[in-house]
């Protein structure tokens, strides 16, 4: 009786696709979330705004926007972006792009060169840094722009400082070298862009990885019972798959 019941409890509970697997780490004594992504198996994409040309914001606001059947198992922040929630820089969402390549500098972490450029393609998913995505050129369906360059070809960025005394949350994205996996980290404490580079060289072993922002890094992780409010957005990452469907 008792293992019966045990069944029906179990094939009762929500039948999750594990389309995206995300955990909690500690490295060097800080705390991080990561969550890790199959691009060649997942749902990956882009969102910015929604069918009535407004800017969505919220990891909520996607939620309803999302066709039938569907849900976001994963979502976060994903570049930075001005006042009015529009992307800094180069954005394209569904093959349209929204703005163009920015490859000059320009004021905060987004012009602490070089940054890079996050390239989602069909099954592939990869993190360039910026003149060489403008060098190769890739076809992106989905592509946002942000910086620093955390990682570049294995290094860490040349300008960040071990000693650094500049510490918040920050966000951001590695990807493996065949281009299938992505890592996307967000910090649970303040942590310097040295202390947060080194993760995902060390431990992650991307070879290239790109800052997203600080301050506003917001995560939606269903799987761990989070969703973070607060901040509005602007561009936004995230994983979508059926809905979940309970057995009885």
């Amino acid at each position: 009786m008792i293992r019966a019941a045990l069944c029906l409890i179990l094939f009762s509970l929500p039948q999750w696709a594990q389309a995206v697997t995300c955990s909690d780490q500690t490295h060097e004594g800080r705390s991080l979330t990561v969550c890790t992504a199959d691009a060649t198996q997942e749902n990956l994409r882009l969102f910015l705004r929604g069918s009535d040309g407004a800017i969505l914001g919220q990891f909520r606001d996607i939620e309803r926007s999302l066709e039938d059947g569907k849900t976001l198992a994963f979502g976060m922040n994903a570049g930075m972006y001005h006042a009015d929630r529009s992307p800094v820089g180069h954005y394209v969402e569904n093959g349209t792009e929204e703005m163009r390549l920015l490859t000059s500098g320009s004021k905060g972490n987004f012009g602490l060169l070089p940054n890079g450029v996050l390239c989602l393609q069909d099954g592939a998913i990869r993190v360039y840094e910026t003149l060489d995505f403008q060098k190769q050129a890739p076809t992106c369906r989905d592509a946002t722009q942000s910086g620093p360059m955390l990682v570049i070809d294995g290094d860490l960025h040349p300008r960040f400082l071990p000693d650094s005394s500049s510490r918040f949350l920050r966000n951001g994205v590695g990807t493996s070298s065949d281009g299938k996996t992505a890592h996307f980290v967000i910090s649970n404490e303040a942590v310097t862009f040295h202390e947060f580079g080194r993760f995902f060289r060390d431990v992650l072993k991307t070879p290239n990885a790109l800052y997203f922002d600080g301050k506003i890094s917001r995560l939606h992780a269903p799987q761990l019972d989070r969703s973070d409010g607060g901040f509005w957005m602007g561009p936004i990452i995230g994983v979508v798959e059926p809905q979940p469907t309970i057995t009885e």
